[in-house]
């Protein structure tokens, strides 16, 4: 009888605990897993997915590039209701309360700005793939613009299946990351957020073969037309700029300067002993900067490849004034990346031409200069794709990799125009 009794008291302690456990986990009180939310811009709701992983004081989340999860937090928490989630390499954090399902609050990004942000439960009910009869639109498109950096073109990356495509907007400077969506309602509809640069975009189908795009990004809205590229030669309209010749240097005949220090507060400069007769590649990168994040394991890649042979990296990092003071976002920018090469702070981005007087329409970030081993600047490249660029992706890092190998192959008499 003993027995019998204890037993009755463990299946209802057990009962008891199994009760509190469904609790816990009962839809509504668990952020797990992936969620469809929305950050307001300009009056828009740029949606996007999230997906959340964790409980307790360890809760982890992470963005979406397309299908590709990217951006992951640093540090989380989900207590009482309320969710935290800390972007280090942003200096962004998104705080929340779940309430009725749903994740209501606020996402402070890098730059100063403050988003509403909401989330819910992907409904199933509208996970339809569109209007099956969507117009092909893939391939390659430019858009007509008048850009601050004295552009006159920007490309259009579009792949479509059916009524949905993966699309990127490719400036000077680089890409908008993956924009994804689908055609509904004689459009489509598409959005990019993975922690910075918000992005919402209307594409309509015009009945002259063109697009009209409507454009709504964090800092304003545009209405632009997109055409083939042929049909923009044949009405004699400028083609995108070419990164290789956007930026110049104004007399190539003098070495590339630099002296800035480190983060430890170490100067370092062009002159000295480690960078001579070798190859340098002289970044112009920023941690508040979305292409510079896209282009930093590349040039981490690089360098780990190529150091041996000869090849120095410089990333000379400008910030607001608020980073210059405690260097918290860079410190974290670095670590996220593993970057070994040498990384120095040079200013805030408006003293860019300021620091660096040597160049020509030095306006974007990322810059890349090419260093030869005699010291001289050889090429400079402006901007950076990433994946969502496809095949001009691709393109571009064979063509640096070329050209390091090409420029490594020289040795230091052969590149002073020595016998």
């Amino acid at each position: 009888m003993h027995i019998h009794i204890i037993s009755a008291a463990k299946l209802a302690a057990a009962t008891v605990l199994a009760i509190f456990a469904m609790t816990l986990l009962a839809p509504g009180q668990s952020v797990e897993g992936t969620w469809d939310a929305t950050v307001a811009v300009n009056n828009v709701s740029v949606p996007f997915r999230i997906e959340i992983d964790g409980t307790g004081a360890d809760v982890h989340s992470y963005f979406f590039n397309g299908n590709d999860r990217v951006n992951p937090s640093n540090r989380g928490t989900f207590q009482n209701g309320s969710l935290v989630l800390n972007f280090d390499s942003y200096a962004a954090k998104l705080e929340t309360t779940l309430k009725d399902g749903a994740l209501i609050g606020t996402y402070g990004g890098g730059s100063g700005s403050a988003y509403s942000f909401q989330a819910k439960r992907p409904d199933p009910s509208l996970a339809a793939t569109g209007d099956q009869h969507a117009p092909d639109i893939s391939g390659l498109w430019e858009i007509q613009v008048k850009s601050p950096k004295g552009e006159s073109a920007w490309r259009f990356v579009v792949n479509q299946t059916g009524a949905k495509i993966d699309a990127a907007i490719l400036r000077v400077d680089g890409d908008t990351g993956t924009l994804s969506g689908k055609f509904k309602d004689d459009k489509f509809i598409l959005s990019h957020f993975t922690g910075e640069r918000p992005l919402y975009v209307e594409v309509t189908p015009r009945s002259d073969g063109s697009l009209q795009l409507q454009i709504a990004s964090f800092h304003d809205t545009q209405n632009l037309v997109a055409l083939r590229p042929a049909e923009a030669r044949a009405r004699n309209l400028a083609p995108p700029d070419d990164p290789t010749q956007h930026t110049t240097a104004k007399d190539p005949t003098q070495p590339l300067r630099f002296s800035f220090p480190d983060v430890t507060g170490r100067v370092v400069s062009n002159t000295d002993d480690r960078f001579q007769g070798k190859v340098v590649l002289v970044n112009i990168t920023g941690s508040w900067c979305p292409n510079c994040h896209d282009e930093a394991p590349f040039l981490e890649e690089l360098y780990r490849k190529y150091h041996g042979l000869g090849l120095e990296i410089v990333a000379l990092d400008f910030e607001p004034l608020e980073q210059l003071k405690s260097l918290s976002r860079v410190q974290a920018f670095i670590k996220r990346y593993g970057i070994e090469y040498t990384y120095l702070i040079a200013g805030e981005p408006s003293q860019l031409n300021e620091k660096i007087p040597q160049a020509e329409n030095l306006n974007a970030w990322p810059t890349t200069f090419f260093v030869g081993r005699n010291g001289l600047v050889r090429s400079i490249h402006t901007g950076f794709t990433s994946h969502a660029s496809g095949e001009l992706d691709s393109r571009l890092k064979d063509d640096v990799r070329n050209e390091i190998a090409q420029l490594l192959s020289e040795n230091v008499h052969v590149a002073k125009g020595e016998n």
